[in-house]
């Protein structure tokens, strides 16, 4: 293909349309079997479409799956020639028809050594922008940023990790926005602390019990003595071990539940209640005299006031709630918003408690309420959805995305990013508290009406200017012949190639058809 391309002076997108279109008229004319793609062209690109989005499949992947069933064009550099202009038609920062408030989540991931800059909404998980870009300092995230005020979106904060460029750009592009520390990276070596403790003990259970064992196999008195020391010590050290990692356990599960927005009795806390708990847990956990606890807690004291940030907004919905809600109802809807929150994390046996306690919360909440307990519990709960804590969500669109840097080994385009955002946007969860919903209808409201690979064709065709029920897409280049006998390379619209040269081939026939007569 490549000798035939160089020869002509022609591109190999081109000569792939011409064979493309030089099977389509040997099918139609000497075959009664016409492949599926050829009938249904639009079927075909569904299938391209869900291998590499809802598969995840590499090019590779799905050019043997078309070999295979005898679907063609499927060579590789095809595919990515389509997906690439699939990609080049989507926007990777969504726009939205007026000002949308939103609580930016926001994360960075590598593809190799170059960063890919995504926000997401805290609410619907929508990914508002997601870029290929050259850094990752303070002056691109402000432009990350800028670019979506520009597409009407006004944020009410940011959760993110303490990357410094991260950070400084936010603050630089919202200066009057809070910004809140991700609970998870805060906390994350101290919780890494106790795993390593939880080895440490096990390691001095297994020693005390093989020093146990050699005790028992011990011949002489001078021998029994020794080993006894030997387990002695083994012993001495295991007690130790499992008593630094219990206290530690015991604290840190102090520490999480002090981090909730409420306390057992549904009561929503207070910055300085949180503060003086907070104080007291640290102190307790410096208690256990341990060089790596110290070290560890050091930068934890010193961004305390990160850490207030959310019950700040806690203290200001408390004081809106108390005002319209009794007080003795807020706090049965409190703990049941609590429970149901708790129960999307847990595991089954969890779950089932939480999920108990939590329909005791509002069947006393009814009570109490009557018939004012739909909308109050409705108010209540919206209320406490819209407080951020952590950015672990943005976590989840990593994850999304992980599996498409390891099939591309890394070399992936803004044009797959652009995809990636489109089809996680519109695909609906299947499971959890947001199933049968996607991220953008849980952003606007509105319902889609058809499924994501439908909505992607559409956006795809109307930005080509294709028309429904035109020939397929293809790369933006034909031949012409001139007067003068020499080719020449031209843009044209996708699809308007194939389209002309099928006209022009249904013309000729035509032609014939009238000599012959």
């Amino acid at each position: 293909m490549t000798q035939i391309a160089q020869y002509y002076q022609i591109s190999r997108t081109f000569l792939y349309q011409l064979i493309f279109m030089a099977n389509l008229q040997l099918e139609i004319l000497f075959s009664d079997e016409k492949l599926l793609f050829q009938k249904d062209y639009r079927h075909f690109e569904h299938l391209l479409l869900l291998l590499r989005l809802e598969g995840n499949c590499s090019l590779l992947s799905i050019a043997s799956i078309l070999n295979a069933l005898q679907y063609h064009p499927n060579s590789v550099g095809y595919l990515s020639q389509f997906f690439q202009s699939a990609g080049q038609t989507l926007p990777s920062t969504l726009l939205m028809p007026s000002k949308t408030w939103v609580f930016y989540l926001s994360d960075e991931i590598f593809a190799i050594h170059t960063p890919i800059l995504v926000t997401i909404d805290a609410r619907s998980t929508t990914i508002l922008n997601i870029e290929l870009a050259s850094d990752r300092s303070a002056e691109t995230w402000q432009a990350h940023f800028e670019a979506l005020a520009n597409h009407h979106f006004v944020s009410l904060g940011m959760a993110s990790d303490r990357g410094t460029g991260l950070v400084a750009g936010y603050q630089a592009a919202c200066d009057l926005a809070l910004w809140v520390a991700d609970y998870f990276h805060e906390f994350q070596d101290l919780f890494a602390l106790r795993h390593q403790w939880e080895r440490k003990a096990y390691a001095a259970m297994t020693k005390e019990y093989e020093a146990a064992r050699t005790f028992t196999n011990a011949k002489s008195e001078a021998s029994l003595q020794k080993r006894l020391k030997q387990y002695d010590t083994a012993h001495a050290t295991c007690d130790q071990a499992i008593a630094l990692y219990d206290q530690l356990d015991v604290l840190l599960h102090w520490l999480r539940e002090t981090l909730h927005v409420c306390s057992p009795h549904g009561h929503l806390r207070t910055p300085d209640h949180v503060r003086s708990e907070l104080t007291l847990l640290f102190d307790m956990i410096e208690a256990l005299d341990c060089a790596a606890i110290a070290q560890t807690l050091k930068p934890i004291r010193t961004h305390l006031n990160d850490l207030l940030v959310p019950f700040q907004q806690v203290e200001v919905i408390a004081a809106e709630l108390r005002a319209v809600v009794p007080h003795d109802a807020l706090d049965f809807l409190v703990l049941a918003w609590h429970h149901e929150h708790l129960s999307d994390q847990a595991r089954s046996k969890q779950k089932g408690y939480h999920q108990r306690e939590g329909e005791f919360c509002l069947a006393c909440a009814d009570g109490l309420l009557g018939d004012t307990f739909a909308p109050l519990k409705m108010l209540v709960f919206d209320k406490l959805d819209s407080i951020v804590r952590a950015s672990s969500l943005v976590e989840m669109v990593n994850s999304l995305i992980r599996p498409y840097l390891n099939s591309c080994k890394g070399q992936i385009t803004q044009e797959t990013l652009n995809l990636i955002m489109f089809y996680h946007n519109h695909r609906r969860y299947k499971s959890g508290k947001r199933k049968g919903k996607a991220p953008i209808e849980l952003l606007t409201g509105k319902p889609l009406d058809a499924p994501w690979w439908e909505l992607l064709l559409q956006q795809v065709q109307t930005a080509q200017g294709i028309t429904r029920g035109a020939s397929p897409s293809r790369p933006p280049l034909y031949l012409v012949v001139n007067h003068e006998g020499k080719t020449d390379h031209q843009a044209m619209a996708p699809g308007q190639a194939i389209g002309g040269l099928t006209e022009a081939s249904e013309h000729q026939g035509r032609q014939r058809d009238a000599a012959a007569a």
